[in-house]
């Protein structure tokens, strides 16, 4: 297998639990809920052209460690992109090229998503090649509720995967979607119960780099032009949040979220 290419990543684990199949776990010793950091979220940007230079891989797998797959950004990184500009921009070019690394990575990629499933962590997770999920796992696009557009992935993604009409319903609501109900509107793949998440994304991940590899990978990168043609919306939404960073609903959706309460927003700035 690979050699020391993985040797420098903090927030990335990799192990070779099959022939041909590299899973990499997302772990922040900080936060058993792996939340993200700058650092972890700088890794998931460059870790897919790694993996899309390694000839040893067959497929990935994407998943979290401990309790959770991924419970978002944490309050430091929030606080960053409010109040720093240069970090702002920094970051919207990392939350775009997290996605679109994904999409241009030429080897299958499963995610396998368990407790929370929020944020960057969640993006990277939504624009895998197949995506399964414990029943109960909790999947919510938080933004709204932080006073900023959805952006990281769902314009991308959402709509074409489970319709334009609950892609609004809950990327405009925040409303939290089980395993079984992302399932039930397509939005995912498969649900499995929590003790067989490991097996069937293994069972997967392992029929997939066993297949005949170069045509799932032509099949994979003509399928997400689907996805790239719906890239001017997706750039745009990461331009409305961005936007938003530092501006007063950003600053009340942090305070609430930090505080545990309701936010008050307020009117309209226009």
């Amino acid at each position: 297998m690979s050699g020391n290419r993985y040797d420098a990543y903090e927030r990335l684990k990799f192990d070779w639990p099959a022939d041909g199949v590299l899973r990499v776990t997302m772990q922040n010793p900080d936060n058993p809920l792996n939340s993200v950091d700058a650092k972890m979220h700088e890794e998931l940007v460059a870790v897919w052209r790694d993996i899309d230079a390694d000839r040893d891989v067959g497929a990935v797998i994407l998943r979290g460690a401990d309790r959770a797959y991924s419970a978002g950004g944490d309050f430091g990184m929030i606080e960053s992109l409010m109040s720093d500009h240069d970090y702002r921009m920094r970051g919207l070019k990392e939350a775009r090229e997290i996605v679109y690394n994904v999409i241009g990575c030429s080897r299958p990629t499963i995610a396998a998503m368990h407790g929370v499933a929020v944020g960057a962590g969640l993006a990277a997770g939504m624009v895998c090649d197949i995506t399964i999920a414990t029943k109960s796992c909790r999947i919510i696009d938080g933004h709204t509720a932080l006073g900023v557009a959805a952006g990281d992935h769902s314009v991308i993604s959402w709509p074409l995967l489970c319709g334009m009409a609950k892609a609004k319903y809950y990327l405009m609501t925040c409303y939290t979607l089980t395993g079984e109900e992302a399932e039930r509107i397509g939005l995912i793949s498969l649900t499995v119960e929590d003790d067989a998440l490991e097996a069937e994304s293994l069972r997967v991940a392992t029929r997939l780099a066993g297949g005949a590899r170069t045509a799932i990978s032509h099949t994979k990168m003509a399928l997400n032009n689907w996805y790239r043609m719906n890239g001017p919306s997706f750039d745009a939404s990461l331009g409305y949040e961005f936007l938003a960073w530092d501006g007063p609903e950003a600053k009340e959706g942090l305070a609430a979220l930090k505080e545990k309460r309701k936010p008050n927003f307020g009117k309209m700035a226009v």
